[in-house]
C-alpha cells in the first residue's frame, strides 16, 4: 500500500487539461509531474516520419532542440491551459507522443496515465504482440509503458472501443497489454457513479508491474448533485470548491452573461427534433447531463447537447459549467477562449473518476 506521505510521481500523455493531475490535487496527494504530452491539435511542419528519422541517433537534449525547431509558431492552446494550472518543467511537456523517448524516464514514474484517440484503432492488425499496433497512437502508449516501466498505468478510452470492429479491436488491445507482462484489469466506469451529474461511460485498463492482486475498481457512490447544482444561476463562480477531496457547493443567486442565451434565429434549429435516422427528442433542463462533446461549441440540437432554462430563456452551458461537469472546481484557471475551453473540457477525463481510481490503485501498489 502506498505511503501517502511520499511524493507520487506521475506522467501523462494525451494529457489535455490535466484531469489526473487535478484529481491528485483535489485528493490532497503530494505528487510530482515527471512529464506530460499533448499536441493541442497542432500539426508539425515536417511529417512525423521525417522527424522520427531525424531524431533517431540524437541525444535526449538534441532531440528536443531538433523537434522544437520544427514546430509551428502557433500557440498550443492545450499546453497554455495545462501550464496555467499545473507545475512542470517546459522541457518535460512534449508536443507529440511519437517523439517521446520513454527510456529517458525509465523507472522514474509511479503511475503512467493516458488514453489514445479512438481514431488510432482503425489501422490495427491482427497479428501478435506490440508490433501489431505499430502506426497507431495506441502503439505509442504501449511502447512508453515498455520503455518507462512504471509501477502502474491507467489507460482510458471510449466505451465503444470494446465493440469496435465486432470486438476484434478490443482483443488486439488486450493482447498488446498482455505482452507487456503487467497484471491487467479493465472495467467500464460512468461519471454519474462517482459524484458527477453527467452520463459519461469510459473503459479503463489498469496494469501493475508487480502486485495488484488485491486491486478492485472503485465502488459506486450515490449521486449527491443534479446538473442544476452545477449551474452558475444557483452556484456563482467561487462557490464550487473542494473540501477534503469532495465537491462543496454554496448556493446563491448568480448572473449569466447574455452571450450564452440562444437567439431567436438559432433557437428553432436547436429545438428541432430532426428527421429519419437523425431524429432526437429535444429535451432540456436535464437532471443528469448528456456526455459533453469536444464540439459542443458548435451547439448541436437539444436532443444531443445540453441546454438549460434561466429566467424563462434557453441557453447553452458556460465553459465554467462544463469544467464543473468534468470535476474541475472553480480554482481551475481559464486562460483560453470560450471555444477552446469547450473543446478542452469535452476532451477531458472526469476528475472524480480519476481520483477514485487512483486512490484504489495506491492501495494495491
Amino acid at each position: 500500500m502506498w505511503n501517502l506521505n511520499d511524493t507520487l510521481k506521475i506522467a501523462t500523455v494525451f494529457s489535455g487539461i490535466g484531469a489526473p493531475e487535478f484529481a491528485l490535487k483535489r485528493a490532497g496527494i503530494k505528487h510530482k509531474l515527471i512529464f506530460a504530452c499533448d499536441n493541442g491539435e497542432l500539426d508539425c511542419i515536417e511529417s512525423d516520419e521525417s522527424i522520427l528519422k531525424g531524431i533517431k541517433d540524437l541525444s535526449y537534449n538534441e532531440r528536443l532542440t531538433y523537434i522544437n525547431a520544427r514546430l509551428p509558431k502557433k500557440v498550443n492552446q492545450v499546453k497554455k491551459s495545462f501550464l496555467a494550472n499545473h507545475s512542470i518543467a517546459l522541457n518535460d511537456f512534449h508536443h507529440n507522443v511519437k517523439f517521446v523517448d520513454g527510456n529517458h524516464y525509465r523507472d522514474q514514474v509511479d503511475i503512467f496515465i493516458g488514453g489514445s484517440p479512438c481514431q488510432s484503432f482503425t489501422l490495427l492488425g491482427y497479428q501478435k504482440g506490440l508490433e501489431e499496433a505499430r502506426g497507431t497512437l495506441f502503439y505509442d502508449f504501449a511502447r512508453l509503458i515498455k520503455e518507462i516501466q512504471p509501477k502502474a498505468f491507467i489507460y482510458e478510452n471510449v466505451q465503444g472501443l470494446i465493440k469496435h470492429d465486432k470486438g476484434r479491436t478490443w482483443e488486439v488491445v488486450k493482447r498488446v497489454f498482455d505482452t507487456l507482462e503487467y497484471n491487467i484489469f479493465y472495467n467500464v466506469l460512468d461519471a454519474v457513479d462517482y459524484g458527477i451529474p453527467q452520463k459519461r461511460r469510459r473503459v479503463f485498463v489498469v496494469g501493475f508491474k508487480t502486485g495488484g492482486e488485491n486491486f478492485v475498481f472503485p465502488p459506486k457512490i450515490d449521486l449527491p448533485f443534479t446538473l442544476q447544482d452545477f449551474l452558475l444561476d444557483n452556484t456563482p463562480i467561487g462557490n464550487f470548491t473542494n473540501v477534503n477531496g469532495k465537491i462543496q457547493i454554496i448556493h446563491s443567486k448568480g448572473d449569466i452573461p447574455s452571450k450564452y442565451f440562444l437567439s431567436d434565429r438559432i433557437l428553432p434549429g436547436i429545438m428541432s427534433e430532426g428527421t429519419g435516422g437523425f431524429s432526437m427528442k429535444p429535451e432540456i433542463d436535464l437532471k443528469i447531463a448528456r456526455p459533453l462533446m469536444r464540439t459542443m461549441h458548435k451547439m448541436h440540437r437539444a436532443g444531443e447537447d445540453n441546454y438549460v432554462t434561466t429566467n424563462g430563456r434557453i441557453r447553452r452551458l458556460t465553459p465554467r459549467e462544463c469544467l464543473r461537469l468534468m470535476g474541475f472546481t472553480d480554482d481551475f484557471v481559464q486562460v483560453v477562449s470560450d471555444t477552446q475551453m469547450y473543446q478542452q473540457a469535452g476532451n477531458s477525463m472526469v476528475v472524480d473518476v480519476m481520483k477514485a481510481l487512483i486512490l484504489e490503485i495506491l492501495k494495491a501498489i
